[in-house]
């Protein structure tokens, strides 16, 4: 059977075929015609609802219509064209952490190490968390809370550090002549780092611009330091503590004194290398 090219398999000559429609994504103040009824508006909104898309026009006088989304629907410059509904624009994939380093999209988090961070409280458990977790997590570091470091030298015996068992402290308030200082000089072990912040809590390591704050309120001595924090600046106290975390968006918002500290924490209880005994406050 000898079949023409011309008619490209339907019979159909070629000048009889409707000619293709180009489809159109919607956008606003896109001006096009509806072929029904002649009404001729600029796009000011659309949606897409269990019955079928829609768009919303309205034309020069200020009028507006609804109109159904079908095929060839609408004239676009006296063309006609299928309006559909814009693609959802591909969600950007971040190229940071909070932490500040390079992303590692995918990367499945790492079998626990032996080696961990112990940091004072809940609060401190947390803010790391959210700043570092990704990192944490690709490294293989578990980061456990205390109640206090009063029993320092006990919580690190009972751990048992050594090679490949290495244990980071993160301490409030290690500052020379502290009761904080003084129990982390008693730690020998060459397998412990134990570092700390300036601050009487870590609340104080957020920036009081990431709260709206000009400053942290000075609390009277006597005067409990969360308590005096609330009480001057009309937080609940119930609640003072997820406002403040929730206002920490990444590194930026914590203050140096902080940052340095948990990064070396990190460093040493993921990079071999000589044992020694380092305290730094």
């Amino acid at each position: 059977m000898i079949r023409s090219k011309q008619y490209d398999g339907d019979l159909t000559p070629p000048w009889k075929r409707p000619k293709p429609v180009p489809e159109v994504e919607l956008e606003r103040d896109l001006v096009v015609e509806e072929v029904s009824t002649g009404f001729c508006g600029a796009v000011i909104g659309w949606e897409k609802a269990p019955g079928g898309a829609a768009v919303m026009l309205e034309d020069r006088f200020g009028k507006q219509r609804v109109f159904p989304l079908v095929p060839r629907g609408f004239l676009l410059e006296g063309e006609p064209v299928t309006l559909v509904m814009p693609k959802a624009p591909a969600p950007a994939r971040p190229t940071r952490t909070a932490s500040g380093s390079l992303a590692v999209p995918g990367a499945r988090a790492r079998v626990a190490r032996e080696s961990r961070i112990y940091v004072e409280g809940r609060h401190d458990a947390e803010l790391v968390e959210k700043v570092w977790g990704d990192d944490l997590r690709i490294e293989g570091v578990v980061v456990e809370y205390l109640e206090g470091v009063d029993d320092l030298p006990a919580i690190v015996r009972e751990f048992r550090p050594g090679p490949g068992r290495r244990l980071g402290v993160l301490v409030d308030h290690l500052v020379a002549g502290s009761k904080e200082s003084r129990l982390a000089a008693a730690v020998s072990s060459p397998h412990v780092l134990v570092v700390g912040h300036p601050y009487v809590d870590v609340w104080q390591a957020v920036k009081p611009a990431a709260l709206g704050i000009p400053a942290w309120p000075e609390v009277p001595r006597g005067v409990p330091w969360k308590e005096g924090v609330c009480a001057a600046l009309g937080w609940p106290a119930d609640t003072a503590w997820r406002r403040i975390l929730a206002a920490v968006r990444d590194f930026r918002d914590l203050e140096p004194a902080l940052l340095g500290r948990v990064e070396e924490l990190i460093d040493f209880v993921t990079e071999p290398g000589p044992e020694a005994v380092r305290l730094r406050p």
